[in-house]
């Protein structure tokens, strides 16, 4: 199975909103997602124009997709760049400039087939691609009791850095790793 790792377009916000539904029904995604299937279900179409258009182009985010040959999706992630000097999405002011990798996810039928390790590998490559802000690391936050998304980010070049935010409502912590630039 032969994907390509690419940046989404503006005009496929179709596909945009049916990932990130599909992502938000898998069982995983209390887990690992901030959002909720029936939040995200109940936006307007403009709503998803909006994120394609800003996922595809500018500096300040970046989705990417795993394509078949066929056109469908297999799986995302994408890339917020935060500004030192700067509020991150959660109010925090950022020392330095960083990029954070959210929306992780590939369909079940695809998980293990290396396509995840891809996705990272594209996402990073152009977050060390841009010269303004130059990025020194990237980060996510990975729940506390997602062991195997833990292990695939160690498995990647990801570190604990010892911060813990609770960022689901479950009580539970979300773990922050980071991967420095090369």
């Amino acid at each position: 199975m032969q994907h390509a790792i690419r940046p989404v377009r503006a005009d496929e916000w179709r596909k945009v909103k049916e990932l990130r539904l599909a992502a938000l029904a898998d069982p995983a995604a209390p887990l690992a997602f901030l959002d909720t299937w029936e939040t995200a279900s109940a936006q307007p179409d403009s709503f998803w124009q909006e994120r394609a258009a800003g996922a595809a182009q500018g500096d300040s985010v970046r989705q990417f997709v795993a394509e078949g040959p066929d056109g469908a999706w297999a799986g995302t992630v994408a890339v917020l760049v935060e500004a030192g000097g700067a509020d991150d999405i959660f109010g925090t002011r950022v020392d330095t400039s960083q990029g954070h990798l959210v929306g992780v996810f590939v369909r079940p039928e695809c998980r293990g087939t290396g396509l995840t390790e891809l996705l990272v590998a594209g996402a990073l490559e152009w977050a060390w691609s841009l010269e303004e802000p130059r990025l020194n690391r990237v980060r996510l936050f990975v729940h506390e009791d997602n062991a195997r998304a833990q292990g695939f980010y160690r498995k990647a070049g990801f570190v604990a850095t010892g911060v813990t935010a609770l960022l689901t409502g479950d009580g539970r912590h979300d773990l922050e790793m980071e991967i420095g630039r090369p």
